[in-house]
This record gives C-alpha cells, structure tokens and sequence, in this order.
C-alpha cells in the first residue's frame, strides 16, 4: 500500500467519526413515528384543537373512525348479498374499512409512542379498556361479515419432548 493511499485512508476515518450519523430507524420506529405524528396532527386539526395533555380513549376512537375513510378491506354489511362469504364472486356497495390487524398493531405502535413521549402508563388513552371493546367489536365484526368465525385460540398442552439441545429455538416465560 502506497504511503499516500494510507493517508488518505486515516484521514478518511477521521472524516467518518467527524461526520457520524446515528442508525437509521427500524421499519417499525419510523411507522411509529409517522403515526404519533399523525395523531398529533389529527388532535391539532379538531374544533377547536385538543392538546395532548387533554387527550382520551374518546379521541383516540373518533381517530379510529376518521382512519376508516382510508382502509383497504372491503367490510360487507349485514344487509349484502355477500355478507358472511370470505370470497365474494362479484363486486358490491359495501364500504372499505381499516383491517382489524392494522387498527390493532396501529393502536400498539401509539401506546408505546405515548409513553415514550413521556406519557405516564396509568394515564395512556390508548390503552384503555374502551380501545380494547372497540377493536374487538371491530375484529368480530370483520369476521361475521367475511364469514370467517374468529375463535381465541386455545394454548396447546405441553407434549413431554426428549429436549434436542441443538435446536435454536428460544421460548419465554
């Protein structure tokens, strides 16, 4: 290696701790961003505006609402010819809503935002017990109209294993 090469090379280093940049955010950062910074903006937009301090579960549910005017899931209503079939074989009327899962993880991502925003826990609209009724309404409801029935899931019985300590798999208590 060339002596000039080797300069080059240890300014080069000194130029990359001068000008470091923090980690690009996670995917879920950035979403979690957009949506805190989403939700302000709705706050700042209602007559007459809500400060964040005033905020609750209220709020968060007529942003819930106002979101459904942008979902992507076709929700079929009771009266449709098509309400109950997953698989509908012809176009209808029924409105587009935001997709349970979507509501769910969007909830989760704002309930950490908040703290991480110095909200305290105990205060946190978002997780309160009326966001919980609301987005399992919203759940069932999605599954009656795609006639998809949604049944809690039952914890499996531990089946005794001779254990295989070179599997990778990592459980948690």
């Amino acid at each position: 290696m060339s002596s000039e090469r080797g300069k080059d090379i240890a300014e080069g280093s000194s130029l990359i701790a001068d000008h470091h940049q923090p980690p690009t955010p996670s995917r879920y950062e950035s979403q979690k961003r957009r949506d805190w910074n989403a939700f302000g903006q709705y706050l700042k937009n209602q007559r007459p505006p809500v400060p964040l301090s005033q905020c609750n579960s209220n709020h968060v549910l007529d942003f819930l609402r106002y979101l459904d005017q942008f979902g992507k899931t076709k929700v079929h209503l009771q009266g449709c010819m098509f309400y109950g079939q997953p698989e509908p074989p012809a176009p209808c009327t029924c409105p587009l809503r935001q997709a349970w899962g979507s509501l769910d993880a969007l909830i989760g991502r704002l309930r950490a935002a908040y703290e991480e925003n110095g909200g305290s826990p105990e205060s946190n609209p978002f997780a309160t017990r009326a966001i919980r009724v609301y987005l399992r309404e919203v759940r069932e409801s999605q599954a009656k109209a795609r006639g998809i029935p949604y049944k809690k899931q039952k914890k499996k019985p531990k089946q005794d294993k001779p254990s295989d300590e070179s599997s990778s798999t990592l459980f948690f208590s």
